[in-house]
């Protein structure tokens, strides 16, 4: 009972940490009255440690970078970026995966054989060495860190939902549906398909704080978001040289970013958990 509340806890403290941050980078670059991309006198306003005051009178709390730019107004801008590249990836790789296993169990044969090899031989390349061959084929950019992410994360979501589809198939209500006349197609998008998305949703879940990751990681390399737009990972990367003399620069979006994969990781588990106990308690009252 004890592990069950201190889960809770932690559940709704990842909860709470993302609907802050959603929050803040909606919110805070709209509201601030510091630009997150412009360049005012560096001289007085670089490297100022955090909580301090610029002579103009403003107050930075987690400091300025290099350039004299607040840290906090940039790390809720690249935030705002970086949750939008990780949710939107994840999200089409997801449903690129549900459709390409969906179709891929249904029509059987050489369909699914051809498209379970294709899966196979992508799984089998790592995906870190897939987005820097993608991302170094074509300009660096926020479409191009979109594009990238769903075509090499489509493949363990096409396969979990190939297993299920193949599971369900051969419950009696899709036979019953079959003899009562429906066409294939309407069995699988209306019977076989909505039950069999549980696996799909976590996979996809937990596919957002990787693709955050990833997408902070093309950017450190230089691949992905270019600079004076800012990422998570780019503004890392910025600050790198700084660790010693200003650490705050490069910490401040690292505690960020790890924060927020945490969260989704969190959370992500937490729905697979819930899944499997639902699944568990309607198999007990079949039986």
């Amino acid at each position: 009972m004890k592990a069950l509340r201190s889960l809770a806890g932690v559940d709704a403290l990842a909860l709470l940490l993302l609907g802050v941050l959603a929050l803040g980078v909606v919110l805070v670059p709209a509201l601030s009255h510091q630009d997150p991309l412009g360049i005012g006198d560096v001289l007085a306003t670089r490297l100022l440690p955090p909580g301090a005051r610029d002579p103009r009178g403003a107050f930075h709390l987690l400091g300025t970078d290099r350039f004299g730019r607040d840290l906090f107004v940039r790390m809720m801008l690249a935030g705002r970026i970086s949750l939008a590249v990780g949710v939107i990836g994840s999200l089409l790789a997801g449903v690129a995966g549900t459709l390409v296993g969906a179709v891929a169990a249904w029509l059987g044969r050489g369909v699914d054989r051809i498209a379970m090899a294709i899966a196979d031989a992508l799984l089998a390349i790592p995906r870190l060495v897939l987005l820097l061959v993608c991302a170094a084929l074509w300009r660096p950019g926020l479409a191009t860190v979109v594009v990238v992410l769903v075509a090499t994360g489509w493949m363990g979501v096409a396969r979990l939902v190939r297993a299920e589809v193949l599971g369900v198939r051969a419950r009696p209500y899709v036979e019953a549906a079959t003899a009562l006349g429906a066409s294939s197609w309407r069995v699988l998008w209306r019977h076989a398909l909505p039950n069999a998305l549980g696996p799909a949703i976590v996979a996809t879940m937990l596919g957002v704080g990787n693709a955050i990751l990833l997408e902070s990681g093309l950017s450190f390399l230089g691949l992905g978001i270019q600079p004076p737009r800012p990422s998570w990972g780019n503004m890392i990367a910025g600050g790198r040289d700084l660790i010693v003399a200003a650490p705050w620069v490069a910490l401040a979006p690292g505690f960020a970013l790890i924060a927020t994969v945490l969260a989704c990781t969190l959370l992500g588990d937490t729905l697979r958990d819930r899944l499997a106990g639902e699944a568990g308690a309607t198999l007990r009252e079949r039986v």
